[in-house]
């Protein structure tokens, strides 16, 4: 099979980015991305930009372009994420195949996430973001639901050579446990407010600078509750887990409404998430970076912790859920 990003030589990279009017000064650097290809890439008598090339046939131009669309709108409300650029009065470019977009770069640290300042600042940009996302659905792009991210994957990983035939059978008891303790979850949750998330809020798409948080990667973004984009922030047991959700809904509650029914939610999203990052690594195990970087996901080992945290999260969804402290 072909590897999806085969072509992309530092010539083709390169070259591509000219292709939109620029001139690149030869200066090249691969940055840290599975999903897509990024680049920094020199710009000649310019700062560097980050190009960044689309998998192909993941999403549509369409979808796409509301993720520029969506950027573009946090940034003219002020809020720092970082949009795509407008080369030629156009944001998204094609070149042989592949999709591709610049970005201005930035930089920054890692969050400090046990600091209740820091999730309290976290807390404020969400709720900017989501006061923004609330004002309309993304048409393009799909829905946080169960059977995208907990019955797909599912269903791929059974038609996959990855699970070993002695685990096969309780790997699939579990998961099905666990997927109806998810439906449990969203049953006692009920209808809640769906809106244009960021869709990945962990600590690796946050980059903290003096001046606060940004996001760098709007990728995954698509409709959903609210509390998908804050139960990453959360981490430890219970009241740690209290103490943190209180500390970041001190900030987000004073840009938008906060639905505490959404908080059944939490457990099953970190179980939707188990299940659909095996999915994920198992769809693309056509791309040689994903066996040179998982190459554990294939063994017996990885499949015996995968069961024993889904059935920790079997039990924990069948807990109360997370309650506020104040």
């Amino acid at each position: 099979m072909t590897a999806p990003f085969g072509p992309l030589t530092p010539d083709f990279v390169l070259s591509a980015v000219e292709a939109t009017g620029l001139f690149c000064d030869g200066r090249l650097l691969t940055l840290n991305s599975y999903e897509n290809r990024v680049y920094q890439v020199g710009i000649e008598d310019s700062a560097p930009l980050v190009a960044k090339f689309y998998r192909p046939a993941r999403w549509s131009d369409e979808a796409i372009l509301e993720e520029h669309a969506f950027l573009a709108e946090l940034a003219e409300a002020e809020i720092p994420a970082v949009p795509a650029l407008a080369i030629g009065g156009r944001t998204l470019h094609h070149t042989d195949g592949f999709r591709l977009a610049l970005f201005p770069r930035r930089g920054g640290r890692a969050p400090e996430l046990d600091d209740p300042e820091v999730l309290t600042w976290l807390g404020r940009f969400l709720g900017r973001i989501h006061a923004i996302g609330a004002r309309q659905p993304f048409a393009h792009r799909p829905t946080l639901d169960i059977r995208s991210f907990g019955e797909e994957p599912r269903d791929a990983l059974l038609a996959s050579p990855f699970l070993p035939p002695e685990l096969r059978d309780t790997w699939l008891s579990v998961v099905n446990q666990a997927l109806d303790g998810v439906r449990r979850c969203f049953d006692r949750a009920g209808e809640l407010t769906q809106i244009r998330l960021h869709g990945d809020v962990h600590s690796g798409n946050v980059l903290w600078t003096d001046d606060g948080p940004h996001f760098v990667d709007f990728d995954d973004a698509r409709n959903g509750p609210a509390i998908q984009d804050l139960w990453m922030l959360l981490s430890g047991d219970a009241p740690a887990m209290a103490r943190q959700l209180d500390a970041v809904l001190e900030g987000y509650e004073q840009f938008a409404h906060f639905e505490p029914r959404s908080l059944n939610l939490v457990e099953a999203l970190r179980t939707l998430r188990l299940i659909h990052y095996a999915g994920w690594i198992a769809r693309r195990w056509d791309d040689p970076a994903f066996p040179a970087a998982f190459s554990w996901f294939d063994t017996p080992r990885y499949w015996q912790d995968q069961i024993l945290a889904l059935r920790e999260q079997v039990a924990l969804m069948d807990e109360s859920p997370l309650v506020r402290q104040f």
